[in-house]
């Protein structure tokens, strides 16, 4: 079995929020983007949920974080292409990435959640007929590589300028660092020969297997097969939900554990989530314990094997000072014994 060597470490989070005080919240998640770029992580991402308590606009908060940040990646995983306007998406990703100086890391998926609900708030007459899926993610990436509209003699005027029509602003290296967050055999093909990154996560879909590990070694597989040599440097990441809690007080180690009980029995067989129809899931245990215990662990795991670049999957509803205290032992103890080295020197943290 391969050893995993991990050269890229980064991190996702809820960003949750209190339904009295959204502001506290999402200053605190901003916060833990500022102290994981401290640390030395190579990405900080963000979930897009909506009618959640979280971040409804991954662009809107991304421009803020890369005010507030200077070197660390910008990512999202993942917005649910269902609800975006590809044009409109399109323009507000160019501009929040030309002010993070090329930083973004966008990723995307198919589907609507809460599409009951928002479908008609959304869309003026029957959404139901419209291309909701692939197709829309391809128009999105098609306007990002900022091709002219109309014809070559097409102009339009504005004050002091006269120039041929594109999204704007327009940043070419954009389209090379949009991802798909593939969980099933044709996604990822999909993701390959469209030359998108790919994001796996803890849930795949389970086709010819009820076994988690089998079926995400299948569709990295399947996604490098169907990549060949297009794209040699496209790049796969990994997410794993790990939580350490070797600096945490006896408490938090019982929430910990709590927690990973709480999710166990959905690890055991195939399930079915109503929001995705009939298909079968399979969900990945979450890793927690020990940074040894945990090292144990991910040692074991074939899939991280075939992977550099790994991200992990904050729980929800957890606490600031939880998310915080995973990241520092995580940076501390268990990726540097992966092979990781931080992208710059870690500064003092305050109380660690």
């Amino acid at each position: 079995m391969s050893t995993p060597t991990i050269t890229s470490l980064a991190f996702l989070t809820p960003g949750n929020f209190a339904d009295d005080d959204p502001y506290t919240g999402l200053e605190e998640t901003l916060q833990l983007f500022e102290y994981g770029e401290r640390l030395g992580y190579d990405g900080a991402w963000i979930r897009q949920r909506h009618l959640e308590h979280g971040v409804g606009s991954a662009a809107v908060f991304l421009a803020a974080a890369g005010q507030r940040t200077e070197r660390v990646e910008l990512g999202t995983a993942v917005i649910p292409i269902g609800y975006e306007s590809p044009f409109r998406l399109a323009e507000d990703l160019a501009l929040a990435d030309v002010l993070s100086r090329g930083r973004l890391q966008v990723g995307f998926s198919t589907g609507m959640p809460h599409a009951e609900l928002l479908g008609d708030l959304v869309y003026d007459g029957d959404w139901r007929g419209f291309d909701l899926s692939y197709g829309r993610i391809a128009r999105l990436v098609d306007n990002l590589r900022g091709d002219y509209l109309g014809g070559p003699d097409t102009v339009i005027h504005s004050p002091g300028n006269i120039q041929r029509p594109r999204l704007q602003p327009h940043n070419p290296g954009l389209v090379e660092r949009i991802w798909y967050g593939g969980g099933s055999l044709r996604s990822v093909r999909w993701a390959a020969e469209n030359s998108l990154n790919l994001l796996s996560g803890n849930i795949v879909s389970g086709e010819g297997t009820d076994d988690f590990t089998t079926a995400q070694l299948n569709l990295i597989s399947e996604y490098r097969r169907t990549l060949g040599d297009d794209r040699p440097t496209a790049r796969v990441a990994l997410g794993r939900v790990i939580v350490p809690f070797d600096s945490a007080d006896a408490a938090t180690r019982v929430r910990y554990r709590d927690y990973a009980a709480s999710r166990h029995e959905r690890t055991l067989k195939p399930q079915t989530l109503a929001a995705l129809g009939p298909k079968r899931f399979l969900f990945a245990p979450d890793v927690v314990g020990t940074a040894e215990q945990i090292l144990e662990r991910l040692a074991a795991d074939p899939v991280l094997a075939q992977v550099s670049e790994l991200r992990l999957e904050l729980p929800y509803e957890f606490h600031r000072e939880e998310y915080e205290q995973i990241l520092h032992d995580v940076r501390h103890l268990i990726a540097p014994e992966l092979g990781w080295r931080a992208a710059s020197p870690a500064v003092h943290e305050a109380g660690r």
